[in-house]
């Protein structure tokens, strides 16, 4: 018996049952908005499909040409690789690629810049 179930069994739940599988249509429309805006809006997008681990389940990266990414979770690799192929955009699985260079040289990038505007304020 895992601890969630004895929490709803006990009524601590304040989901209601009927409530759950709209949330998580809501949730899929968000990830699908978010990432088809994404793929509009940038230049040379790829998707990186990254594995489950013990603390995260699996998830699919979008990274545009200048290095700018964004990160949303995924049911599984499969669905991973239909959002990728939905949007027209290459997929790829991070395991075997690695991550592109562009994307540590924007984060870097990115560090640098925080960092000058915390030495302005």
């Amino acid at each position: 018996m895992g601890l969630f179930t004895r929490w709803r069994r006990a009524g601590r739940n304040t989901t209601p049952p009927e409530a759950a599988p709209e949330k998580g249509r809501d949730r899929e429309r968000a990830t699908m908005a978010h990432l088809g805006d994404f793929v509009a809006t940038r230049v040379g997008v790829e998707a990186y499909v990254e594995p489950q681990t013990n603390v995260t389940q699996t998830t699919v990266m979008f990274i545009a040409t200048d290095g700018e990414w964004t990160r949303r979770r995924v049911p599984d690799a499969k669905t991973a690789y239909e959002i990728a192929r939905t949007l027209g955009v290459p997929v790829y699985d991070v395991q075997r690629t690695g991550y592109p260079q562009r994307m540590r040289d924007w984060n870097t990038r990115q560090r640098i810049e925080r960092q000058r505007r915390r030495g302005q304020a």
